[in-house]
C-alpha cells in the first residue's frame, strides 16, 4: 500500500499547479483505501508477483477521488475527511474538471497493466457508478422507494467498484475462472456491506467515522434504507413530518434529533446493520474455496471492518 501511495502522489502530478494542489487536499486527507486494498490483497491472494495489481489499485482509488469532487458538488457537502470540501475553496468548476483530470489518469494506470480484460472491468464500472448517481438523483426525496431499487442505486453507485476492484486485481493475476468469479462475488457483497453501514452510520455514527458529517444524507433528503424502513414503520403517524423534512426539504435544527430518534427507535436503524452484516458474511462466503493465507484473513477481515467502524 505505501508503493500504491506513492504510485497515486506521482501520478496526479501536473504543470497546471491547482490539480496537484486540488487532489492533494482530498487524497492527502486520509481516507480508508478500502478499493485499492481489495485490488491488492485480491491479487496477492493469488500470488500475484508483479506490479499490475498497484497500477489497478491506484487506477481504482483515482475513480473513486473523482466520484467524490463530482457527489460532494452535487450534494452540496461542506466537509469530506474532515476538511472543507474541495468546491468550497477551489470552485465548483475546477473540482469537476479535476475530477475529470483523476478519471483520465486512472485510465492511463489501466492501459499500463496491459490487460484489456481489466480496463473493459473498470471501464464498465466506471459507467455503471454514473447510472447509479443518476438514478440516486431521479429518485431523491422518495418516500415511497422500493428496497430492491435502492439496492440496485447502492450496488451501483458503491458496490460495483469494489466489485470491479477484486475481479480486474484477479484477472490480472492470472486467476481462474472460478476464481475470478468467487472475488467478483467477494467485492460485490463487501460493497453493499459498506455502503449499507455508511447508510447507517449517517444517523448512529460520528463524523470521524463516516469522514463527512453526520446527518448529512438526511440533510440532503435522501431516501437511504434507514429512513425508508423508519418511514414505513411509522406510517400513518409521522406521513407529515417525513413529507415536510425529506419531500419538501423544510428542516428546523431540531428534525435531525427527531428522524434519528425515530429510526432508532423503530428497530430501522438496526435491520440496516443486520442486512449490512448478512452482506459482510456472504463476501466471507465468497472466500471459501480459497486455502488459509494472510491475504484470505486479509480479505475477511476487510469485510468484518466495513460493518464494524465505530459509531
Amino acid at each position: 500500500m505505501a508503493a500504491v501511495d506513492a504510485l497515486i502522489r506521482e501520478r496526479m502530478q501536473s504543470d497546471v499547479p491547482v490539480i496537484p494542489a486540488l487532489a492533494e487536499h482530498l487524497i492527502a486527507a486520509g481516507g480508508k483505501r478500502l478499493r485499492p486494498l481489495v485490488a491488492v490483497a485480491s491479487a496477492r491472494l493469488l500470488g500475484a508477483d508483479n506490479d499490475a495489481h498497484q497500477l489497478l489499485a491506484a487506477a481504482v482509488e483515482f475513480i473513486h477521488t473523482a466520484t467524490l469532487l463530482h457527489d460532494d458538488i452535487v450534494d452540496g457537502s461542506k466537509t469530506r475527511r474532515g476538511k472543507a470540501a474541495a468546491h468550497l475553496i477551489w470552485g465548483e468548476a475546477q473540482s469537476v474538471l479535476v475530477g475529470d483530470f483523476l478519471f483520465t489518469r486512472a485510465f492511463d494506470l489501466m492501459v499500463e497493466t496491459g490487460s484489456l480484460h481489466a480496463l473493459r472491468l473498470l471501464a464498465r464500472a466506471s459507467s455503471v457508478i454514473a447510472e447509479g448517481e443518476v438514478l440516486q438523483l431521479t429518485r431523491a426525496h422518495d418516500l415511497d422507494l422500493p428496497q430492491d431499487v435502492y439496492l440496485e442505486i447502492i450496488s451501483a453507485k458503491t458496490a460495483a467498484l469494489f466489485q470491479a476492484a477484486a475481479e480486474s486485481a484477479a484477472v490480472t493475476a492470472g486467476g481462474s475462472n472460478e476464481q475470478v468469479a468467487a472475488l467478483r462475488d467477494y467485492g460485490l457483497n463487501l460493497g453493499l456491506a459498506f455502503q449499507l453501514a455508511d447508510d447507517a452510520l449517517d444517523y448512529g455514527g460520528t463524523s470521524d467515522a463516516l469522514g463527512k458529517d453526520a446527518g448529512d444524507d438526511f440533510r440532503e433528503g435522501k431516501a437511504t434504507l434507514p429512513l425508508l424502513l423508519a418511514v414505513q414503520r411509522t406510517r400513518g403517524k409521522e406521513d407529515a413530518f417525513w413529507r415536510r423534512v425529506v419531500v419538501e426539504r423544510d428542516q428546523t435544527d431540531s428534525d435531525f434529533r427527531r428522524a434519528r430518534e425515530l429510526i432508532i427507535g423503530t428497530g430501522a436503524l438496526g435491520a440496516t446493520l443486520d442486512l449490512a452484516g448478512d452482506y459482510a458474511d456472504a463476501a466471507k462466503a465468497a472466500l471459501s474455496g480459497f486455502e488459509a493465507s494472510p491475504w484470505k484473513a486479509a480479505l475477511a477481515d476487510l469485510a468484518d471492518f466495513a460493518v464494524s467502524r465505530p459509531a
